[in-house]
């Protein structure tokens, strides 16, 4: 099994949070994530595995956070949480999206959307309601994403924020536009920790948790 970071306070939830592409879970340390969660003394464990789709598909790092992660959680935690920051956030949506594995709620930091030639295609389409996919272009992971989302599985809760001045803003935009999401989140910064970690804090802030008794 590949390095993880952990914060375990003895809490019945868990939080599995996927790094994005180039990050490994000590730079979520480094950047703060594990420190805000503490000085919060929610009742909530984090797990950061360090999961990345491999290669040009994602269909063996979806079979790993289930087999590896998500399937061992269950049998200790009465929730687990799925979340991850830019490739991290796109791998855990295709999870609850394609039923992969099932997750008690998401936190998706910047989630990567795809790329514009699939987000281009959608629009011109007419929406997503009116955009199909062809057999050839399911196995871009992207493109599965959204045929996923086309007949989405019942909501859970979900988090979900980017920057304002973030390169794949467009994407996320038409992201959030079908997620059962009550609101997204759009915060000064681009794709980068000026954005993610005021984000994170929103989301610790949320109201999903309880405190520690």
């Amino acid at each position: 099994m590949n390095p993880t970071e952990r914060l375990l306070q003895g809490a019945d939830t868990l939080l599995l949070m996927l790094p994005g592409a180039l990050m490994t879970p000590q730079h979520m340390v480094q950047a703060g994530l594990f420190d805000e969660l503490a000085k919060r003394r929610l009742a909530l464990d984090l797990v950061a595995p360090d999961l990345h789709a491999e290669g040009a598909d994602n269909r063996i790092a979806l079979r790993r956070l289930e087999d590896e992660w998500l399937a061992p959680a269950r049998k200790h935690y009465r929730r687990v949480w799925l979340g991850g920051i830019s490739r991290g956030g796109q791998l855990a949506l295709s999870c609850w999206a394609g039923q992969v594995g099932a997750v008690n709620g998401l936190c998706l930091l910047a989630p990567y959307a795809g790329g514009r030639l699939t987000t281009n295609a959608i629009v011109r389409a007419g929406g997503l309601a009116s955009w199909i996919a062809t057999d050839d272009q399911m196995s871009d992971p992207d493109v599965r994403l959204w045929h996923w989302l086309q007949s989405p599985p019942p909501a859970v809760p979900m988090f979900m924020g980017y920057g304002d001045r973030d390169r794949f803003a467009d994407g996320m935009s038409l992201l959030a536009q079908h997620l059962p999401l009550p609101r997204c989140e759009v915060l000064p910064g681009d794709h980068d920790w000026s954005a993610w970690l005021p984000l994170w804090q929103r989301f610790l802030d949320a109201g999903h948790f309880d405190a520690q008794a």
